[in-house]
């Protein structure tokens, strides 16, 4: 298994010196934990490619420290210039036109480029000194749940990788907004995430769009197959709530997986999200709860959609995806 690294200073430096070396180690963010590698190495990149079993359509996110200085990897404009001041560090990722200094590994040979500065305090301190941008897609085997704990990456991918930065659980636990802003005067929604649409529009002052799926909004933005994030046992989705008289009588052989806690007395294959219902606390817990869900012998997992609003955007594009046959 992987060596779980705290993030002092001493493990930070050597975890630095670790990436610039052309090495691969699983760190935290605020969304979910990444699978890293120095941007600026295409063998390095390849490597993420292949631990996670990643189709090279698939392109990475560059993680930077901020706004500054990010024109030496791609072109800014105008819609740039208002997002990242307003919302990074944060989850939010902006894809726009690539300078050649990025590997084309990174971006899957487009021209393109996915860039987001994280606000998680360990991963900020490591990449504050790092001479280069940091690729960290999930640190999971391809269309699996994503990790939101050290553990959860030490089970999926322990094996094939030296080191991980425990930085504790993830504050949101769902993976960033993507937002196509290399034409600023209309902008596209890539993937729903923990930063809510509205809160861009409002900054940007315009409508975004959201383009149907198809196979090239997948190869631009990560994490856009239909199928994703989805654990081995297959999930139903219910748009109205689980009635109490399934719930009072439910079956044995599926796991039901509720936005809030019952008001009566449930049996232990009855979980819920939130005490109350709150998108937050239904966001952070999702992952977590379905790999633990995962790891029992059900048949199936009835889980339930949530307002499609704010944040439920992004909560019910994961459980779609996860429940895509």
């Amino acid at each position: 298994m992987a060596r779980l690294l705290k993030p002092t200073d001493q493990n930070l430096r050597f975890l630095r010196e670790f990436l610039l070396s052309g090495g691969v180690a699983a760190l935290p963010t605020e969304t979910v934990y990444g699978l890293a590698a120095n941007a600026m190495n295409p063998e390095a990149c390849q490597k993420v490619f292949d631990i996670k079993n990643r189709p090279s359509l698939d392109p990475l996110i560059c993680h930077v420290p901020g706004f500054s200085g990010i024109e030496t990897y791609c072109d800014t404009n105008s819609a740039a210039e208002i997002l990242c001041p307003a919302f990074w560090p944060g989850p939010l990722t902006i894809v726009l036109k690539k300078k050649p200094i990025i590997p084309d590994i990174v971006t899957a040979g487009l021209d393109s480029v996915a860039v987001r500065s994280p606000s998680h305090p360990d991963f900020r301190r490591l990449m504050a000194d790092c001479p280069f941008p940091i690729a960290a897609p999930s640190a999971n085997p391809f269309s699996y749940i994503s990790p939101t704990r050290a553990d959860h990456v030490n089970v999926n991918l322990g094996e094939k990788i030296e080191y991980i930065l425990d930085g504790g659980p993830c504050s949101l636990g769902v993976e960033s907004t993507i937002i196509d802003a290399r034409d600023p005067r209309r902008p596209k929604v890539l993937r729903y995430g923990a930063l809510p649409l509205e809160d861009i529009e409002n900054a940007l002052g315009c409508h975004i769009e959201v383009p149907a799926p198809t196979s090239k909004s997948f190869q631009i933005a990560p994490g856009s197959l239909p199928k994703h994030y989805s654990p081995r046992i297959p999930v139903e989705l219910r748009v109205e709530p689980v009635s109490e008289k399934e719930l009072q009588e439910p079956d044995s052989k599926v796991a039901y997986l509720l936005l809030r806690k019952p008001n009566h007395e449930t049996t232990s294959n009855i979980h819920w999200l939130s005490e109350t219902g709150n998108l937050d606390e239904i966001a952070k817990r999702l992952y977590a709860k379905l790999r633990e869900v995962d790891t029992k012998e059900y048949e199936k997992i009835v889980a339930e959609e949530t307002q499609e609003l704010g944040l439920g955007q992004a909560i019910n594009d994961r459980l779609r995806r996860a429940s895509h046959l």
